[in-house]
């Protein structure tokens, strides 16, 4: 029952998000509002409650299974990826170097911005 609890719970932020983005005519998917609005409320909550774990965690195990819709998309159109392939390998690798770069900048900025700053008097006495 538990689970059941948990999968209901996911649906309805699901839900709520979508009808969100519709009526307010926001440009995101209605799925990721409602995981924001998820997140909040877990923020806000401190835990998350038992039946959003086990659910969650159930769908975790069977992550992989919702890769099989995309690998028989990518079979149906194998003929116009193989004419394409060119610009679809640059498209992968730059936005794939450009992530990386922008997450070694954020990465290295948010460091800084939390880093305790060392006094004069803590540092080195040389």
């Amino acid at each position: 029952m538990q689970f059941l609890n948990g999968i209901t719970l996911l649906l309805v932020y699901q839900l709520v998000g979508e009808i969100t983005v519709r009526l307010l005519g926001v440009p995101i998917p209605g799925p990721v509002l409602g995981m924001v609005m998820l997140f909040v409320t877990l923020m806000i909550r401190g835990k998350a409650p038992e039946s959003v774990d086990q659910a969650s965690t159930a769908l975790l195990s069977h992550l992989s299974l919702l890769f099989v819709p995309a690998g028989v998309g990518m079979m149906a159109h194998f003929g116009r990826i193989a004419d394409e392939w060119v610009p679809i390998t640059l498209a992968l690798l730059l936005s794939t170097i450009i992530t990386m770069v922008a997450t070694a900048l954020i990465m290295q900025v948010t460091t800084r911005w939390f880093a305790k700053p060392v006094s004069e008097k803590e540092g080195g006495d040389e």
